[in-house]
């Protein structure tokens, strides 16, 4: 006979409150993002050409793709943001899901793209870059 766990008020709690939290954060995200989608992926583009991890021969058109692959993320549903960010879930511990969301869109997306020569560094070069620059973005906002 097989044993039945159920969990307690308590752990449910903490469970339900440790997903609030993230879904909180998530909103948060997305939200400062959709508010600062142009001059965000102006930062977040430069840094990655400057730091040598995107090579290409115009900025303005790695720019676009980014403020794309952003306007993409702030409408997509959960599920569509799950399934992109899933081969590189367990690249951090604990990710920031538009952090990860645009490191996917970098390394599966825009390797491919016309006026990108080529991508160095590894992935996790290219996400602590993205999330350095959302960590500005997100202490900038939050001090409105």
């Amino acid at each position: 006979m097989a044993k039945m766990f159920y969990t307690g008020n308590r752990e449910s709690k903490l469970l339900s409150k440790i997903e609030s939290s993230k879904e909180r954060e998530r909103i948060k995200t997305i939200s400062a993002i959709r508010d600062n989608i142009d001059s965000f992926s102006n930062k977040v583009s430069m840094k990655l050409i400057e730091t040598g991890l995107i090579e290409t021969v115009s900025k303005s058109s790695v720019e676009n793709q980014i403020v794309r692959c952003l306007d993409n993320l702030c409408r997509a549903e959960d599920f569509d943001i799950d399934y992109a960010v899933a081969p590189f879930r367990s690249l951090v511990s604990n990710p920031n899901i538009a952090s990860l969301y645009l490191t996917a869109f970098v390394v599966e997306n825009l390797i491919n793209h016309k006026d990108v020569i080529d991508i160095y560094g590894s992935d996790d070069d290219i996400y602590f870059c993205i999330q350095k620059e959302l960590t500005a973005l997100m202490d900038g906002s939050s001090g409105r």
